[in-house]
C-alpha cells in the first residue's frame, strides 16, 4: 500500500445494535477497524490512521491520525457506550475531509473508509455533489455497507456517491450481508485491503475473493488471514526490491563520477625544484640558451 493517511468512520447509530452480526454490528465494526489499522500500519510504518463516529447526537473525532492502535481502540471503547440515534453520513465526511487536510506529513494520500450498516437520511443529491467536492480533494472513499437493511436506498445512494468520486478505481464500494463469516475476515478479501484485482467492489460481494497472489493459484475467501499475510509480504518485497534497485542507480552514479577526473588532479603543486608545476621554467632555460647561441 502507498503511504497513507486514513480517517476510519464507524456507525454508532442505533442500528449498529442489532446482533445479526455477532455480537452485535458495532463489535464487528471494531473488530474489522482493528484489522483495517494492522494492514495500513505494517504495510507502510508511516502510514496513519484517524478514527471518528458518525451516530448519535452528531459525528464526533474520537482519534486524530496516529500510528499507535491503542488510541483507535480506546475511541472505540468510548464510542460503544454512545450508541443511539441515526447516522449523519454527508457531515461525517466532510469532518473526516478536514482532518486529513491537517495532517502533518502532506505526500501521504488521503483516504476514508466509511463502515455504514443504518439508513442514510441524506439524499442521493447532496451525496452525489459532496463526492464531487472529495474527487476535486483528491481524496479517496471507501464504503463498507454491511448488515440485512430493510431497502435498497442506502446501497442506490452509495453507489451513485462511488460512482461519481472514483479515479482509476481508488475508491471501493463493499457490499457484506450477513453470514456465518466474520465482518473482517470477508472484509480482508476485498480491494479495500488487498488492492486492485483482489474481487469486486461498486456493488459486488465480499465472498468472491481471490485476487493477484504474485502468479499463486490462492483463493483469498478460503484462507483471509492468510491472503492479508501473502498481500502484505508481496508489498514489502516490492518496497525492498524498488529500495535496492534505487540505490543501485544511486551507486552507478557515483561511480561514473569518480572515474571523471581533472588533469591537473594527479599533478604534484610543486616539482623537484619546489617550483610550482607546469610554471613553464624549463621553456624559459631553453630560450635564454636560444638567445646566447645566436649572439
Amino acid at each position: 500500500m502507498p503511504l497513507q493517511a486514513v480517517m476510519i468512520i464507524v456507525d454508532n447509530s442505533e442500528s449498529s445494535r442489532n446482533g445479526d452480526y455477532q455480537p452485535s454490528r458495532f463489535d464487528a465494526q471494531a473488530d474489522a477497524i482493528n484489522i483495517v489499522f494492522e494492514s495500513i500500519t505494517q504495510s507502510n510504518p508511516e502510514s496513519s490512521v484517524g478514527l471518528m463516529s458518525m451516530g448519535g447526537k452528531g459525528p464526533e473525532v474520537l482519534s486524530t491520525l496516529t500510528t499507535e492502535r491503542g488510541k483507535l481502540l480506546e475511541g472505540l471503547h468510548r464510542t460503544k457506550k454512545k450508541i443511539s440515534g441515526s447516522s449523519h453520513l454527508a457531515t461525517g465526511i466532510q469532518i473526516a475531509s478536514l482532518a486529513l487536510k491537517h495532517r502533518q506529513n502532506k505526500s501521504q494520500r488521503q483516504r476514508i473508509i466509511v463502515f455504514v450498516c443504518s439508513p442514510v437520511a441524506d439524499d442521493e443529491k447532496k451525496l452525489v455533489s459532496l463526492a464531487k467536492k472529495m474527487k476535486k480533494g483528491n481524496i479517496d472513499i471507501d464504503f463498507v455497507l454491511f448488515g440485512d437493511l430493510d431497502d435498497d436506498d442506502v446501497q442506490k445512494k452509495l453507489e451513485a456517491f462511488n460512482n461519481t468520486v472514483k479515479t482509476n478505481e481508488n475508491s471501493h464500494l463493499v457490499i457484506i450481508p450477513p453470514s456465518g463469516k466474520l465482518l473482517s475476515d470477508q472484509l480482508i478479501t476485498t480491494p479495500i485491503l488487498l488492492g486492485e484485482g483482489a474481487g469486486p467492489s461498486g456493488g459486488g460481494m465480499a465472498e468472491s475473493g481471490g485476487g493477484d497472489f504474485g502468479g499463486f493459484d490462492f483463493d483469498a475467501s478460503a484462507d483471509p488471514e492468510l491472503a492479508l499475510a501473502l498481500r502484505m509480504s508481496m508489498d514489502e518485497e516490492n518496497a525492498r526490491q524498488a529500495k535496492q534497485a534505487k540505490e543501485e542507480e544511486e551507486a552507478s552514479k557515483k561511480t561514473a563520477l569518480g572515474g571523471i577526473e581533472e588533469e591537473s588532479e594527479n599533478q604534484p603543486l610543486l616539482n623537484e625544484q619546489g617550483e610550482p608545476s607546469g610554471s613553464g621554467k624549463k621553456d624559459d632555460k631553453k630560450d635564454d640558451s636560444d638567445k646566447m647561441d645566436t649572439s
